[in-house]
């Protein structure tokens, strides 16, 4: 992780504690993030809760210790220490990569699953317009996705513009598409466009980026490429098309690392259009970086390939996961 990636990482915790309602300012452009100095902790530092302090109404140290909750799990970030009046301390991990392809691979499907809302219960009025159901039923499985307690019987409700639920006509994965990829206070999708297979279609996009991902796992094992990320890997070799695949890598490992955090601002919002939106994110940087994975030509397999690979798995793995929680299938082949 050089200090850009990193100063990047910290911007976006800045933005996750502006949408979860746990920082009120205005996101800045950039974060400065520098050498730390002699007496510090940690390889990089940086002022971003001194500067934010003021306008969000608290002190230093509570901005940091915000911040630093959304910077734990962060890819390429070992630890954070909050030192002298609220500087944030980093020290970086080796391989934050293969961590993040790692963690995917462990929890499967349900990776960005936790416990962030443990404790929590949530209790819905029971909705009758067909577009507030669905919405409020996804949003149910989005909370119990974060630990929370939610179910029907109480009084809370999702606002939503009304929509048709038309499985019939365009089939439950298309409907449910349609009625929630947009957000609740905005117009339901055209139904009929989402049947198209286009670019321009996100849940084809989305659909076939998982498939592509399961369609690189079949064509590596024909050419004795299996997918592993041991801490030797790299996704940098001397193979020809290596210029290219670290910038693509890039755009995907930011994305299947933002999923946690997505999941769970979804749920906290009632916000199911924030794991559409997300999704077509990671399908596009999996589309993009797919024409990368496997050896080209008369190339040889190498460490590089086998990690590209095992990124496109995770990134499958993801697609699936966050499509299963809409209530919407994967299929392998389209």
């Amino acid at each position: 992780m050089t200090p850009a990636d990193l100063s990047l990482t910290v911007l976006r915790a800045v933005r996750r504690a502006v949408d979860d309602g746990a920082l009120r300012v205005d996101v800045p452009p950039g974060v400065k993030v520098e050498r730390a100095r002699p007496g510090g902790s940690g390889e990089y530092a940086s002022n971003i809760a001194l500067t934010l302090a003021r306008p969000a109404g608290r002190t230093a140290l509570d901005v940091a210790g915000i911040l630093r909750d959304r910077l734990r799990d962060a890819p390429g970030v070992r630890t954070v220490e909050i030192t002298g009046p609220g500087f944030l301390n980093f020290s970086l991990r080796a391989d934050a990569a293969g961590d993040l392809v790692r963690a995917v691979r462990a929890a499967g499907a349900e990776y960005g699953h936790g416990a962030a809302l443990a404790g929590t219960a949530v209790r819905f009025a029971e909705p009758t317009e067909p577009r507030a159901a669905l919405v409020t039923g996804t949003v149910v499985r989005l909370l119990r996705a974060q630990g929370a307690d939610a179910g029907s019987g109480g009084t809370e409700r999702i606002h939503v513009v009304p929509g048709a639920y038309d499985p019939d006509t365009l089939g439950t994965d298309a409907a449910r598409w349609a009625l929630l990829r947009a957000a609740p206070h905005d117009r339901p999708l055209d139904g009929p466009p989402l049947l198209v297979q286009h670019e321009r279609n996100g849940l084809f996009r989305v659909r076939y980026a998982y498939s592509r991902a399961r369609r690189l796992l079949v064509n590596g094992a024909q050419l004795g490429v299996l997918p592993s990320h041991d801490s030797h890997d790299s996704y940098d070799s001397h193979d020809s098309h290596d210029d290219v695949a670290p910038v693509e890598a890039s755009a995907l490992l930011d994305g299947l690392g933002d999923h946690p955090v997505v999941l769970l601002a979804a749920a906290r919002h009632r916000a199911p259009d924030r794991v559409a939106r997300h999704l077509e994110g990671i399908a596009d940087a999996l589309l993009a970086f797919q024409h990368t994975v496997l050896p080209l030509g008369d190339e040889k397999p190498s460490a590089a390939h086998r990690s590209r690979l095992a990124l496109a798995e995770a990134a499958g793995t993801v697609l699936a996961g966050g499509l299963s929680v809409l209530g919407i299938s994967a299929p392998d082949r389209i």
